[in-house]
């Protein structure tokens, strides 16, 4: 299994080098942002080990770009201590784990083989259905080019139905996945978002995205209405 170290202390990374080799990783070292993309991009492996803190191009920049370019190998970022946006950023920007400098050896290397049993599965960071879009990490949502400006509730009823495109969700599912699961408003609640969704996605573009399925719930259009 080939590792891809990205890592500018360079102690550190001769370190993880010398260590990942006794467990029989093959492993290659990038010392910056620029050569760990260049690196992931032009050779395959079967996990990277990407520091935050990178010249060049920091760590949420490679990560990023390589999710863009559809790369999906499995990304284990090393993040600061008690940082914890930067867990958060992390995985926003398609992490799949993180570790929190300093770290146990035997920790790092349990975690790199969690993540070669998960293999590397594309998991697209921007939800679609059609021409309409939505990106969770940055909480924007686009009807072709045009940003949709939408508050918070709309967007995370958008996602929703988004992750569920093509199948009835009943409105008791969408208050629990939306609201919580202690919710005892008005359920007629559902009803007044999907109308906000429909006049800001919808009709201003003449389109149908969000179907109404009498007595069951509402259905996301696979192709986006």
């Amino acid at each position: 299994m080939r590792v891809l170290v990205v890592e500018d202390e360079k102690r550190l990374a001769a370190g993880l080098r010398k260590g990942l080799e006794a467990e029989g990783f093959a492993v290659d070292i990038a010392n910056d942002g620029t050569d760990g993309l260049w690196m992931a991009t032009e050779h395959p492996y079967d996990v990277i080990v990407l520091d935050i803190m990178l010249p060049g191009m920091n760590g949420f920049k490679v990560c990023e770009a390589l999710r863009d370019a559809d790369n999906w190998t499995p990304i284990l970022m090393l993040t600061a201590k008690d940082g914890e946006l930067d867990e958060a950023e992390a995985l926003d920007t398609g992490a799949d784990d993180y570790l929190t400098k300093p770290f146990s050896y035997v920790v790092l290397v349990a975690h790199i083989r969690a993540l070669l049993r998960r293999g590397a599965k594309a998991r697209p960071a921007v939800l679609e259905a059609g021409d309409l879009r939505m990106d969770p990490a940055s909480r924007k949502a686009w009807r072709g080019e045009q940003v949709v400006e939408l508050t918070s509730r709309e967007l995370a009823l958008l996602e929703f139905l988004l992750r569920r495109r093509g199948e009835v969700v009943s409105k008791r599912e969408i208050l629990d996945h939306v609201w919580d699961y202690d919710f005892e408003g008005d359920p007629n609640i559902v009803e007044v978002y999907v109308r906000h969704l429909r006049n800001k996605l919808d009709r201003p573009f003449d389109r149908e995205s969000i179907e109404t399925i009498r007595g069951s719930g509402y259905r996301m259009a696979a192709n986006g209405g």
